[in-house]
């Protein structure tokens, strides 16, 4: 942890925002090429891939891999080649000049460079008793909450890969899941789907959506609406986890181009349209959101990183996007 005072003194070759696979890629990278490299991280060390049960399709894992597990081994491997760490909330950032600030709830870091990971973050329903009840039975998370619904009756809501495969993983603690999504048929990849239909506990909900959770002190049941006829059914449940896509983490970073969705638009050098300003990972746009792809990235920006500091006046490209 960095002190107050030398915080004020020093200026690190490259900060970087974000934990996750992208984040620590980047600082071992920067760390190998002898950069003094600061990680700001305002959770855990390891990104959202920590709360995954497992990593099936990471290269060089045949056995496949926990996702806490692979956090901690990227963490311990950036801490190798000497990479900082520091567990604080980022506020904003000044990425104009020569020298970058980054502002956060203890005060500012300054670096030659800056590269954002900072990732996405669940998007939510917006519909009555969501808020109230988040935490209280309404979880993102699976293989967080998932034994608190030992032979429980769960939901999930969602049908793309991420919803189906914490089905799956919550079928083996909960007595009945539910699979709501508002298509009839789920977006998932085919091995997964046909992994869910074999699942004796695990029931497709399709054409439906979520009107409402009810309850009192906890989540007890959910308003479910068919699409088709628009009739109403109330359905007990014990939880409900929200698996409904992702919105990029990207409010407190002003000045760098950002898609209509706020992904920050970077060419295929990682670079924004801002010179000496890189991002990494699920927070820019892309095709494909990996932990592989997000590795990728990550090595990509330091590398561009030491390249901007060793010649600052090269031509920034990021704005052409990707």
């Amino acid at each position: 942890m960095v002190s107050r005072n030398s915080r004020a003194e020093k200026i690190y070759d490259m900060i970087v925002l974000g934990a996750g696979p992208a984040g620590l890629t980047a600082a071992i990278y920067g760390g190998r090429a002898l950069m003094s490299t600061l990680v700001i991280e305002p959770k855990m060390v390891g990104g959202e891939i920590t709360l995954t049960d497992r990593l099936d399709n990471y290269p060089g894992f045949p056995e496949g891999i926990g996702g806490f597990e692979f956090g901690l081994l990227l963490e311990k491997q950036a801490s190798r080649f000497g990479a900082e760490m520091v567990s604080i909330d980022v506020q904003a950032i000044e990425p104009l000049g020569e020298v970058k600030k980054v502002i956060t709830s203890t005060g500012v870091y300054s670096g030659r460079t800056l590269v954002i990971a900072t990732g996405t973050t669940p998007r939510t329903l917006g519909v009555p008793g969501e808020e109230a009840f988040s935490g209280r039975g309404i979880s993102f998370c699976a293989t967080c909450d998932a034994p608190f619904f030992r032979q429980k009756r769960a939901a999930v809501i969602g049908g793309g890969d991420a919803a189906v495969e914490e089905a799956l993983y919550l079928s083996r603690f909960a007595e009945k899941v539910l699979l709501i999504h508002r298509r009839d048929t789920l977006r998932a990849v085919s091995s997964l789907r046909g992994k869910l239909m074999e699942n004796p506990k695990v029931s497709f909900v399709g054409n439906t959506v979520v009107k409402e959770f009810k309850g009192d002190q906890k989540l007890e049941t959910i308003i479910l609406q068919k699409v088709t006829d628009n009739s109403i059914e109330e359905v007990n449940v014990d939880g409900a986890f929200l698996y409904i896509g992702r919105l990029p983490s990207s409010g407190f970073v002003e000045g760098v181009e950002k898609d209509s969705q706020g992904y920050i638009i970077t060419n295929e050098e990682m670079e924004t349209s801002l010179p000496g300003i890189f991002a990494a990972g699920d927070i820019r746009r892309k095709l494909l959101r990996q932990v592989v792809t997000a590795a990728s990235d990550g090595a990509v920006a330091a590398t561009m990183a030491l390249r901007y500091i060793e010649n600052p006046a090269s031509p920034v490209t990021g704005k052409s996007g990707s």
